[in-house]
């Protein structure tokens, strides 16, 4: 294997876990570090600069950057990411020296964002302060999009959403709320320089089995149900309700239909409580307010006593994989299972809606239905036209949202300066030791076990009595601190310089995990079986260091390294290093054009 080349910045940006798992890569271990220091402002800014919306995320993100976190390597649960970023938000000072000054005069491009959600709200915010005329569409009277109308008010309340939002629109974006869109083409005669689409994925899923037609009055479509609680057009529901699906949204509905008179709410799924869409922590939170999960129940017919609902039939099936390994699921042969409810909430799934699309406007479609988007830029088959979000690839999650809006922005810029949309502009990238002795750092880091901190919940009793009072109450400083220091600072990289290497075995003595191997060289796949512990991830890459004196080399395996120090603390000629990685995505603006 050839030595590890470190000035490659997706080396270490790989290596710091959390932040290559977040679609929009916020420097997560240094934020953490900011809030255990109390500097909650500064670590909002850092959020605020790469995810947009660090108080609605830090309730409601899909946290792909826990699953990530380096502290699973020391016991089960990851740091509390998520709800760290809402401590930031929730006890920031004074922001306005960190927000970005808006030019008075404009560069005279006009943008037009169709949808007010998370994606277009990301491409206003990166765009009004280049001096682009930014004007928004949506249908509804505020700006948010499904963040606003989909999530209910105990997760996300209202006044969170309007101060994010309301941040990026004061930017000077032009708000034209109630107006919906409904034709692109009559759209693009208007003389834009470009157009983003953030429509979301605004149909939800049917659910064609008998007696649907017939008890309609009681069958709900699940993110239409939602939006008509989050606007107070639906304060009641009745009091057996069964929720079909197994994702997020269906973990909301069933815990909205609990504040809203349901006694009896039920969730049932056709797959496994296992394979369920929804996120872990969503399915404790339902069933720590009393709601039950049925699974391997497919639903067949809806009963009705002359259209009134009565219940749902359902048939028991079991999984079985054929010779490929591919599940099905196939009926046990028991018999059907009658659940009776008063009100059912449909949340199998969302699809996209593009009737206002006209299918000779120049865009193409894939057999989906879906517009064919550049994955890299965001544009469409027409040149001037960009997706995001939920529009572009189907229902995610906000933050994937908002690392589009980012990409669609640089295409914008790039597009209105004549430029090649393809020619992506690199990260900013900085690698700084952290010595400050021969043997001493700044910064400390404990691998010691410390188990994850439970975040207080309000009161059961008092959370389901109004929809609007939000559960979870957040840390206060003291859970803050404590579990921002189970954060393992994976960004603070371990260096190696193997002419200062002597090979006195001292780093291999001490490494906790083992993953320091002095070894003869060889190929990749021989070599991660050599080493003091097997290198089983190949997902992880090894550290290559050469140049020692008896023709080995260093092999070090990135994926179990905890980045305690130790090697570097006990190394006596220096030839480990701890040194600080900082990776920041390069966003619109003059950076990203040629020079």
């Amino acid at each position: 294997m050839q030595p590890t080349d470190i000035r490659n910045p997706d080396y270490f940006h790989k290596v710091v876990d959390c932040q290559w798992a977040c679609p929009a890569h916020t420097p997560v271990p240094e934020y953490i570090r900011l809030i255990a220091e109390q500097r909650y402002t500064e670590a909002w800014a850092i959020n605020w600069e790469s995810n947009v919306f660090p108080g609605i995320l830090g309730r409601t993100c899909d946290r792909p950057c826990e699953p990530a976190c380096r502290r699973v390597r020391v016991e089960a649960e990851p740091v509390a990411i998520c709800r760290l970023k809402r401590v930031a938000a929730d006890n920031k000072g004074d922001i306005s020296p960190y927000l970005p000054a808006v030019p008075k005069q404009k560069n005279g491009k006009r943008i037009a964002l169709v949808g007010a959600g998370p994606a277009s709200l990301t491409v206003a915010r990166d765009l009004a302060p280049l001096g682009y005329d930014c004007v928004m569409f949506d249908g509804d009277a505020k700006g948010g999009g499904m963040m606003r109308t989909q999530i209910p008010r105990f997760r996300l309340p209202e006044s969170v959403t309007d101060e994010e939002v309301d941040r990026i629109v004061d930017l000077g974006i032009e708000t034209r709320y109630g107006q919906f869109i409904g034709s692109l083409k009559a759209l693009l005669t208007e003389g834009w320089d470009a157009v983003f689409v953030g429509s979301g994925a605004p149909r939800g899923r049917e659910l064609d089995i008998p007696g649907r037609k017939e008890a309609a009055a009681n069958i709900h479509i699940g993110i239409d149900w939602l939006s008509s609680v989050s606007f107070g057009h639906i304060d009641k529901i009745g009091r057996r309700v069964i929720v079909l699906g197994g994702g997020n949204t269906a973990m909301d509905c069933c815990r909205s239909s609990r504040r809203l008179g349901g006694e009896e709410v039920t969730v049932v799924v056709r797959s496994g409580f296992e394979e369920m869409k929804a996120s872990v922590w969503e399915k404790e939170d339902a069933m720590h307010e009393g709601i039950p999960i049925l699974n391997f129940l497919v639903p067949v017919e809806f009963t009705h006593d002359n259209g009134k609902l009565t219940g749902v039939l359902f048939e028991k099936v079991k999984a079985e994989f054929d010779e490929k390994g591919r599940r099905n699921l196939v009926p046990t042969g028991e018999p059907h299972q009658h659940i009776l409810c008063d009100d059912v909430l449909v949340a199998i799934g969302q699809e996209n809606a593009f009737p206002w699309v006209e299918r000779d406007v120049g865009i193409e479609f894939d057999r989906w239905g879906m517009p064919k988007v550049d994955p890299k830029t965001m544009q469409s088959s027409l040149p001037n036209v960009f997706f995001g979000g939920d529009a572009a690839f189907g229902p995610k999650n906000i933050i994937w949202a908002v690392a589009h809006g980012h990409e669609a922005a640089i295409s914008i810029d790039k597009l209105c300066h004549g430029e090649d949309v393809n020619d992506r502009p690199p990260p900013g990238v900085t690698l700084v030791s952290q010595k400050m002795g021969i043997h001493e750092w700044s910064y400390d880091n404990d691998i010691s076990n410390d188990l994850r901190y439970k975040v207080p919940l309000r009161d059961i009793s008092v959370a389901l009595k109004d929809i609007r009072t939000e559960v979870e109450l957040g840390y206060d400083d003291k859970l803050a601190y404590l579990e921002a220091e189970r954060c393992l600072n994976c960004d603070i990289q371990t260096v190696f310089n193997g002419k200062l290497c002597i090979e006195c075995d001292a780093c291999v003595d001490i490494c906790p995990m083992d993953c320091i191997t002095f070894t003869e060289n060889g190929d990749e796949e021989d070599l991660r079986t050599r080493l003091s512990a097997p290198a089983i991830n190949l997902t992880q890459d090894l550290y290559i260091g050469n140049s020692l004196k008896t023709g080995r080399i260093m092999a070090k395996d990135e994926d179990v390294c905890l980045h305690c120090g130790l090697c570097a603390e006990r190394c006596p000629t220096g030839a480990w290093d701890m040194q600080k990685f900082l990776f920041e995505m390069t966003q619109a603006g003059p950076a990203c054009r040629s020079r």
